[in-house]
């Protein structure tokens, strides 16, 4: 959001590394996604069915699934408890779409559990959108006033603060989605699903997408760190 602020200041230097991790991380699971996507398992075994067994094994047989538009637009929603697998994961019978839509049932079991950092993910949602939503306004705002004031100071510090939310909200994602994939896991070696050899194909996928996470996160530090250098620099020439 931060990235075009400035075109050509030297700032933008100091968010680089992470816009490259996070372009190697988009290519790596998109790469590792369509490896094992040509992986198949027993006929008749998909991602939908792998999901709704795990699901109903452990007691969440009220939580629905469905199909949603789009490639590795799974998520679990816990509002709604609803399940949602992408057309290909839920049809499909490779070890990315059954890995994929575990990770994603490894959700639901995190919400039936009442694990501790996904509540407080779904807690702090409300107020890490409407920072962000103000963050940029209030720097830009700051910024403006800056040169004269020392209420633009002020501003660009609120709006640090407002976008700090959202990276804080990445860092807590971390543990939620690790752990919903050592579930996942541990889901489909103990019943049986996948041979050893295809449970590492799983591990795979699944690290290969937690590391998106991980460069979101370093994105998001280093952009903090550039604007508070933006605006210790502004402070400072008034």
């Amino acid at each position: 959001m931060f990235f075009g602020l400035f075109w050509g200041d030297w700032t933008l230097l100091v968010v680089l590394p992470g816009v490259f991790l996070a372009l190697y991380a988009q290519i790596k699971v998109k790469s590792t996604y369509h490896r094992y996507s040509s992986v198949l398992l027993r006929p008749g075994m998909t991602g939908g069915s792998v999901a709704r067994r795990i699901l109903d094994s452990n007691g969440l047989s009220h939580v629905r699934i469905e199909t949603v538009p789009g490639e590795l637009t799974d998520h679990y929603d816990p509002r709604a408890e609803v399940l949602r697998l992408s057309e290909a994961n839920y049809h499909g019978g490779s070890v990315a779409a059954i890995g994929v839509a575990a990770h994603e049932a490894g959700h639901a079991l995190q919400h039936g559990r009442e694990y501790a950092p996904l509540k407080l993910r779904m807690a702090i949602l409300p107020i890490c959108n409407f920072g962000s939503q103000l963050a940029m306004p209030l720097f830009l705002i700051g910024l403006l006033l800056a040169y004269t004031s020392a209420l633009g100071d002020m501003l660009m510090l609120v709006g640090i603060a407002a976008f700090s939310l959202t990276v804080l909200f990445q860092l807590i994602t971390l543990p939620v989605e690790f752990n919903a994939s050592r579930r996942a896991i541990r889901c489909l070696s103990g019943s049986g699903t996948m041979s050893d050899e295809e449970l590492k194909g799983a591990r795979r996928v699944l690290s290969a997408a937690a590391m998106t996470y991980v460069a979101a996160l370093a994105v998001g530090l280093l952009s903090i760190l550039r604007l508070l250098l933006i605006a210790g620099g502004r402070s400072r020439r008034r």
